[in-house]
């Protein structure tokens, strides 16, 4: 089995599968913690899903776009969190 069948037929379906139990997450949460973390996961499942083309292309420049990525999601989780413990 090659690299390029291994993604096609493992590596996406989990994450097409995650995507979706994920957006009932969001849907269906009810607290706004619970949306906030799926936000979070789908940006994750979404920086796992540029890596993964990233790989089967061989272009390294998508890479730079999940790291940044990743960062805003990082950085926007705390401004969130920051929110709710001062609203508290």
């Amino acid at each position: 089995m090659t690299l390029n069948l291994y993604f096609d037929y493992v590596i996406f379906p989990i994450l097409s599968i995650s995507a979706i139990l994920i957006f009932i997450r969001l849907f269906k949460g009810p607290d706004l913690v619970d949306r906030v973390i799926s936000i979070d996961l789908i940006i994750t499942t979404g920086i796992a899903v540029i890596t993964v083309i990233s790989i089967r292309t061989a272009q390294p420049v998508f890479l730079d776009v999940a790291v940044i990525l990743a960062l805003i999601a990082f950085l926007g989780t705390i401004a969130f969190s920051f929110y709710l413990d001062k609203q508290k």
